[in-house]
């Protein structure tokens, strides 16, 4: 979410729209500090806690007028939000492996590869969240440019397809290591089209009917419809934590 705010200009968006963004960051931040605070890795602990400041510190900045250094605290808070994803996520890889020995060149893929499942996930809710968000904006300031919106959506559509290559390539290792009979299990034949269904397949769908709208200025109509993607889009990334452990997916 933080990181989409680089790809909107401040000059056309109300700085309340970026304020909103940090007190979000700033609450989930928070939340996972208090939730893994007893059991987590320090390294983590203080990855969360710069994004935590950082993320402070940047709805305050979007309340002055000029919002001074603005631009700079989205870009450090991204960062602090992209180390604390990334040292949970290699951090998660290395406590499911139980091997003592020197890590070997399969883990260290399947950490990369943990790592870019959590990335592209993050990249696609964030996305979406944000582009929601930004289509609401256009309720209370119709004649805003359409732009930015336009640029998320691109993002959106950009942000979705690099998770489905990331989860079909899960997908293809996946099956490359299991006979067709493990297919007919439960996941495979319930979970897994509903995953692909309901976290690509409609987010794509609805992201082209977005894009649609808002070229006419139909924006309440591109609203509704983002509201449904971001349901999609977590619902999607729910069912694929399910798949998961299974390895179907990243």
């Amino acid at each position: 979410m933080i990181g989409c705010l680089l790809l909107l200009p401040a000059a056309v968006i109300n700085p309340r729209f970026f304020r909103t963004h940090f007190l979000t960051a700033l609450a989930l931040a928070g939340v996972s500090l208090a939730c893994i605070r007893d059991r987590a890795e320090w390294p983590l602990l203080i990855w969360l806690s710069a994004a935590l400041v950082l993320a402070f510190v940047g709805s305050l900045v979007w309340g002055f007028e000029g919002a001074p250094g603005g631009r700079t605290f989205i870009v450090l808070t991204t960062l602090a939000l992209a180390g604390s994803l990334g040292w949970l996520s290699m951090s998660n890889t290395r406590g499911g492996s139980r091997s003592d020995g020197p890590t070997t060149v399969a883990s260290a893929s399947a950490s990369y590869a943990s790592l870019l499942g959590d990335a592209t996930s993050a990249a696609l809710l964030g996305s979406a969240v944000t582009a929601m968000l930004l289509g609401h904006s256009y309720l209370i300031a119709p004649t805003m440019s359409l732009t930015p919106l336009m640029r998320l959506l691109i993002v959106l559509a950009v942000a979705t397809v690099a998770r489905l290559a990331v989860d079909g390539y899960a997908l293809g290792c996946w099956t490359a290591l299991h006979s067709l009979v493990s297919l007919k299990s439960e996941d495979a034949v319930y979970l897994l089209p509903l995953r692909w269904l309901v976290g690509f397949a409609a987010p794509l769908g609805l992201d082209w009917m977005a894009w649609q709208t808002a070229r006419i200025r139909s924006t309440q109509s591109t609203t509704g419809i983002l509201y449904v993607v971001v349901i999609f889009c977590f619902l999607g990334e729910t069912i694929s934590l399910l798949l998961r452990g299974n390895g179907m997916t990243l």
